[in-house]
């Protein structure tokens, strides 16, 4: 049995303005040509198919497009991320063909998806478990435990493999199959990227990869950080855990990854993968120096690149802008660092911010000059809480 795993779309992304839907566009043509050669069981999206919750018309046709060519092909599995709303996204799911399995619910993950063998028997069994935001989460997912859940990354995805492990031993009572999780979250001892939504709570962003240790799974198909990267042992018991990451680069720091997907192939005890590199429609590049070696011929190589370019000197050049932009015509930075000074942090995008209930204490001590007491703090959470519970269901 083989699967490939993708995850990261940001179908509608933008990037300093540019829109993305080019990149996009080669990256999918890309993945049905890979699963035309290939021919892989089955398809693994997840996570962050879109890049909001409100994609715009041109994503939403690039998807459903997508989908149809690759569902002529194979079969696909597709979770929300953080980035995505789960209720639109999987609306109408309950109606879609047998290629096509949106699984947008959390109290459904411990229903696999089966995808069968040649001969029609039981094949892979695919856990899809969506975007967990523990504040929503843990009221979701009460009726599986006995008592209130932390609102923590780590207790909601320790609830869901508890139900994934149950599930999975009752099935194998009459013979191995080989299990895959697939799961959008940020587990411990990845390398994050500027571009990744945070999406910590209490301080706390990770989810243990001990997590995973008895689960009883074969692989871990992880999507939420951008470069693709293995997390965990490489060898020995326990599954292997491995991000997919963004086919599509969306922030200088990512101007080094290897962008790909993971073609995984199941064999009897053992578990291989390959990295299948995704096309490159524009490379991102940095250029720094005085003006005069920015444009000199040392970086003729970089001109048809997405570029950050910054300029060192004694005084800020004139229309420094403008020169650089017609020598570098996708300049999507461009900054000056007076000769000597301290070059300032360049992040590729802006982060969103950390917890937002620190946020909404942080704004409270603000605007009064004394931070909340125990019981505001209290209101704060429940009111977000209450929001968040909303958002949830609509």
């Amino acid at each position: 049995m083989r699967i490939l795993h993708t995850a990261d779309w940001h179908l509608g992304r933008t990037m300093h303005g540019v829109d993305l839907g080019g990149a996009h566009a080669a990256f999918l043509d890309h993945l049905v040509e890979t699963v035309r050669s290939e021919k892989p069981d089955a398809v693994l999206v997840a996570g962050d198919v879109y890049d909001r919750a409100f994609p715009g018309v041109e994503a939403v046709a690039l998807l459903s497009e997508a989908l149809v060519r690759l569902c002529e092909l194979t079969r696909v599995v597709l979770t929300p991320g953080n980035h995505d709303s789960a209720i639109r996204l999987g609306f109408g799911s309950e109606l879609f063909r047998e290629r096509l399995s949106v699984r947008a619910r959390p109290l459904d993950a411990a229903s696999p998806v089966v995808v069968p063998d040649a001969e029609g028997a039981v094949g892979l069994l695919v856990y899809a478990v969506p975007y967990l935001d523990p504040d929503a989460a843990r009221a979701t997912l009460a009726p599986w435990s006995a008592e209130p859940l932390h609102r923590s990354h780590a207790s909601v995805m320790a609830t869901v493999l508890g139900q994934v492990r149950a599930d999975l031993i009752e099935r194998r009572a009459s013979g191995r199959v080989p299990a895959v999780l697939m799961a959008h979250a940020f587990v411990g001892g990845g390398s994050a990227s500027d571009s990744e939504r945070d999406i910590r709570v209490g301080g706390v962003d990770a989810v243990p990869v001990g997590l995973f240790d008895e689960s009883g799974l074969d692989y871990v198909a992880l999507g939420h950080l951008h470069g693709p990267q293995r997390v965990g042992a490489a060898e020995g018991p326990g599954p292997r855990l491995r991000y997919a990451g963004s086919p599509v680069a969306m922030s200088f720091s990512e101007r080094h990854q290897t962008k790909s997907s993971v073609l995984v192939e199941f064999g009897p005890g053992e578990v291989r993968h390959e990295l299948v590199e995704a096309p490159v429609m524009r490379r991102l590049s940095e250029v720094a120096g005085t003006l005069e070696e920015v444009l000199g011929r040392r970086h003729e190589g970089a001109r048809d690149d997405w570029v950050r370019v910054v300029v060192t000197g004694k005084a800020r050049p004139n229309d420094l802008v403008s020169t650089v932009k017609r020598a570098f015509p996708h300049a999507l930075e461009v900054h000056f660092v007076p000769e000597g000074a301290q070059r300032p942090e360049l992040p590729g995008l802006a982060r969103e911010a950390s917890d937002p209930l620190g946020v909404l204490e942080e704004f409270v001590t603000v605007v009064r000059r004394q931070a909340p007491d125990a019981r505001e703090r209290l209101v704060l959470r429940e009111a977000y809480e209450a929001v968040r519970a909303v958002e949830a269901v609509g």
